[in-house]
């Protein structure tokens, strides 16, 4: 018979959890901040499902939890219920027979990412110190993740590339813009950082210190804009020159091509817009209805 778990019975779940957040950070190469988030996300599920403990299967019953944050948008309970099909996942493959009830999945609609304009980065980095400025290009001009910039090492910098390591610890070489490389010798130059590119108090600089640089230098020209809408510009401007959606996607360090294909929706959405602006006759039609 199922019942809500309780502290006894939570016991081997929370020793796991450990466990499992471990594996997320060394060997799929999760930030900070994601691991942050599966802890907050397992802590408050594992309050609320419900466990029937047979002989050979472990069931959890999903559906208190489910009722519990059915108020929350499609894509936030989304993104909640994926973390502890993760968790199931990881307990099989510890040796612990898992089954998931009321696991059905929550649609969620696409939606393109908002790429930032190069007029208005160009606008906001004449607004920008120094390191605000490096900050803000090495997103917009290497694509990089917020977690791959804070983490980013000297070594891994040479004149005409950068090497990354990505999601699950996978390296990849992207290469430098001359000007971008003319800033990050300029910025060596004037700030000596002994390991890391962005450093305080010889260690990394937080990944939430670098989203507020980017906050304060948006904020001058009155834009919100977050780290990874630069990483969607970047995307953005590569795929609309005609680049390679394959090397964009190897530039990306997306681990499914598929994933890039939404730039391509992004792009296109983008030119029909610029043209519906451009063309006399769509600028006659539309004065005429």
């Amino acid at each position: 018979m199922s019942r809500r778990v309780s502290k006894e019975m939570q016991k081997p779940l929370l020793h796991y959890k450990k466990d499992f957040l471990i594996y997320l950070e060394k060997v799929r190469g999760y930030s900070d901040l994601t691991l942050k988030t599966y802890d907050e996300v397992l802590n408050e599920a594992l309050t609320l499902i419900e466990i029937q403990d047979d002989t050979s299967v472990l069931y959890l019953n999903l559906m208190p939890y489910r009722i519990a944050i059915a108020s929350l948008k499609q894509k936030t309970i989304a993104k909640k219920l994926s973390a502890i099909r993760s968790f199931s996942e990881f307990l099989i493959t510890q040796g612990e027979p898992v089954v998931l009830r009321a696991d059905e999945s929550i649609k969620v609609p696409k939606t393109l990412p908002k790429p930032i304009s190069h007029e208005h980065i160009m606008e906001a980095l004449g607004h920008a110190d120094q390191e605000e400025r490096l900050v803000v290009t090495m997103l917009y001009t290497l694509g990089l993740r917020i977690s791959e910039l804070s983490s980013l090492k000297l070594n891994d910098i040479t004149d005409e590339w950068i090497r990354v390591v990505g999601k699950g610890n996978k390296q990849r070489d992207i290469p430098l813009l001359s000007s971008t490389s003319k800033l990050l010798k300029l910025y060596l130059s004037d700030h000596n950082p002994k390991k890391y590119l962005f450093e305080k108090n010889s260690q990394k600089l937080s990944e939430n210190s670098l989203r507020y640089t980017i906050t304060k230098v948006f904020e001058r020209v009155a834009l919100k804009v977050t780290p990874h809408q630069l990483r969607h510009s970047y995307a953005t401007v590569l795929l609309n020159n005609n680049a390679r959606i394959v090397d964009v996607s190897e530039l990306l360090g997306h681990s499914s091509m598929a994933t890039t294909q939404i730039y391509t929706k992004l792009a296109s959405t983008l030119k029909m817009q610029n043209y519906n602006k451009a063309h006399p006759l769509c600028k006659e039609m539309n004065d005429t209805f």
